[in-house]
């Protein structure tokens, strides 16, 4: 057969150009294309052997070679697969984005074909990214009953095919790499990209190479091979001990510790895949060292690995669980890179979070302490679901954790423990937000919650102020801020008002940034406190983003009084006595003072405080 020269059946010979530039963001990724186009090779051969066994030609030694020539600075790829004759390269290879995998299963469809070879390769342009690092690729190939052909290509519009010398059935391909694409000769690092890929492809990859014979000191072939072949998360789990699930979880998320749990399931019916994950006990070292908000699943099709990029095969709020997804028919791009918005992506996502979800209730429910440890690590990842994942708020709000008045300090209860212990006709889960427990349980703000023998739940963890009041309710009892909004018992009060009516103005009169001066009935020992609006920040989230140079509104507070308390009476007293006594504005100012100390925030004018109490210490000593 003489050689003959043919045009690519494309337009525009550009194409090639893009997809070889441009389609793939990490060039390494041609060493898994053409390792997965050889397994769907065998893959091809092994299921039409089944009816014709004189296919195989005695070889099913099934194997993927790889053997680097650094003197000729070529990388060849090859197998013993199907093979191609010298219309088959033409066809797959000179047409780009005819895949031949595609027409294959096609073919099968159509015959009715059961149990059919689950490929790969989908879209006919993988084998090209070979030009990424080669600037010539040469096919040898050959299949059963057929003379061996050859195609050749530069990548720059044209291709040859000539008569082939390979002898076997199978398909070389052999890459005259590029300058700048050496690295691609190094056993090492086609070793690590094999890990890294193919690691679990179901036939072996091979890296041929010499060595010398220590007693001949000629040089004899040798073979070691790359991959490990065991995909664990396609075997039954009940074969699986736990020893070998944790050696796995190590080796995926660099943790020394063995997982929480695992989660081991095969999807079927409308949507089918393999997932393998592991809740951690405690954060991975790569959790520790990033803070990055993204949940990060590897990813692969058919034991080829695809990327562990894609942030939407979980929330974020999940972005601790580490583990495998393996799904025959995911809605990748060409790139096999980017995956697009699909239906059955959004319910493998559904799917994964439920089961998720699921786990961890159980763990919550049958081993509780092992719970806490996780929740003490993981909790505010949690918590931030409540904010974006609205489907699953409940379940969310199941799984969280507080300490509240009824608990001691460092134990916690559920918010179901909460609502199953409240009082009959109590609507609301009372909360407050403190920078820490101490400030939480000296707060003022508790003393009539106290009284009533009402549950307060204390929020001590930055996130909870900004997610837990969009869970709006939760087992149709809304969320009450201790220290925001009135307490709406107005009655109580009815007689007190009408004594201290003139009081309360002349207060609001002498404070600046008061939005209003009132009664409380909240307080039972306490002076005074600042009571916010219902919905917003409390100081400790205020004092916090200051911390961290935040710009923060000015937001005006209203000053509750305790009516009955004796130095609310005293000043009182004062004011009815003499106006004008220079002395009823300085009390005034320290009853505000004495309301920020309460709740944990800085007073405006420290030095003006410490004055105020000095002078009053003053007066009381010289009085004794």
């Amino acid at each position: 057969m003489s050689e003959k020269t043919m045009e690519f059946k494309t337009e525009l010979s550009q194409l090639l150009h893009l997809i070889t530039h441009s389609l793939y963001s990490h060039r390494e990724v041609f060493l898994r294309e053409l390792i997965s186009n050889a397994c769907d090779a065998i893959d091809k051969i092994r299921f039409e052997s089944l009816t014709d066994t004189a296919l195989l030609d005695g070889d099913n030694d099934w194997k993927i070679t790889l053997s680097a020539d650094k003197e000729a600075k070529t990388l060849t790829v090859s197998d013993n697969g199907i093979g191609m004759d010298e219309a088959a390269l033409i066809q797959h290879l000179g047409t780009i984005a005819h895949s031949g995998t595609k027409a294959f299963l096609a073919r099968l469809q159509e015959s009715g074909a059961k149990d059919n070879p689950e490929l790969i390769g989908q879209f006919g342009v993988g084998f090209y990214s070979s030009f990424m690092v080669a600037d010539r690729v040469t096919v040898e190939s050959r299949m059963h009953g057929k003379e061996a052909s050859c195609w050749s290509s530069e990548g720059t519009g044209s291709f040859t095919v000539s008569e082939g010398t390979r002898t076997t059935r199978g398909t070389s391909v052999t890459l005259h790499l590029k300058e700048d694409a050496a690295e691609y000769l190094e056993e090492y690092r086609l070793h690590s990209l094999v890990k890294k890929f193919s690691d679990f492809v179901e036939h072996p990859v091979v890296m041929l190479s010499t060595e010398k014979d220590e007693e001949s000191g000629e040089e004899k072939a040798k073979e070691d091979v790359l991959n490990t072949r065991k995909a664990i998360w396609l075997r039954n789990k009940s074969e699986i001990t736990t020893e070998e699930y944790s050696e796995f979880y190590k080796h995926i998320s660099h943790d020394f510790s063995d997982p929480a749990e695992v989660i081991h399931y095969n999807a079927e019916g409308a949507i089918e895949f393999k997932a393998l994950l592991f809740i951690p006990e405690k954060k991975p070292f790569d959790m520790m060292m990033s803070n990055e908000p993204k949940a990060h699943l590897n990813l692969y099709v058919q034991r080829v690995f695809i990327s562990n990029e894609f942030e939407n095969l979980l929330p974020s709020y999940l972005r601790f669980v580490k583990g495998v997804v393996d799904a025959a028919d995911l809605p990748l791009n060409v790139s096999r890179e980017i995956l697009q918005e699909n239906p059955q992506l959004d319910k493998i996502r559904r799917n994964l979070t439920g089961r998720i979800l699921k786990t961890l209730g159980e763990m919550k429910l049958k081993s509780y302490d092992k719970y806490l440890t996780f929740y003490a690590e993981f909790g505010p990842m949690l918590k931030e679901g409540l904010q974006n994942d609205f489907e699953n708020r409940e379940k969310i709000a199941d799984l969280l954790l507080f300490e509240t008045t009824a608990t001691e300090a460092g134990k916690m209860r559920s918010l179901a423990d909460c609502v199953e212990s409240m009082k009959e006709g109590q609507e609301e889960i009372i909360y407050l937000a403190a920078e820490h427990r101490g400030i939480a349980e000296s707060s003022p703000f508790l003393e009539g919650f106290k009284a009533d023998g009402k549950e307060v739940v204390f929020f001590l963890d930055p996130i909870d102020e900004f997610v837990m009041p969009q869970l709006g309710e939760y087992k149709g009892k809304k969320f009450k801020a201790a220290n925001k909004g009135d307490m709406g018992d107005a009655e109580a009060l009815k007689d007190e008002k009408k004594k201290f009516e003139g009081f309360l103005g002349f207060v609001k009169e002498k404070l600046s940034g008061v939005k209003e001066v009132r009664l409380s009935t909240r307080l039972k020992e306490s002076p005074a406190c600042l009571v916010g609006d219902e919905y917003s920040m409390s100081p400790h989230i205020e004092a916090m983003m200051r911390r961290m140079g935040q710009p923060v509104p000015e937001m005006e507070r209203v000053l509750e009084l305790n009516p009955s308390h004796p130095v609310v009476e005293a000043v009182k007293a004062m004011y009815e006595a003499d106006k004008e006594n220079p002395k009823l504005s300085e009390s005034v100012e320290l009853l505000r003072d004495l309301a920020h100390v309460a709740e944990g925030s800085k007073v405006e004018n420290p030095a003006a405080f410490a004055t105020r109490i000095a002078a009053l210490m003053a007066r009381d000593l010289n009085a004794d």
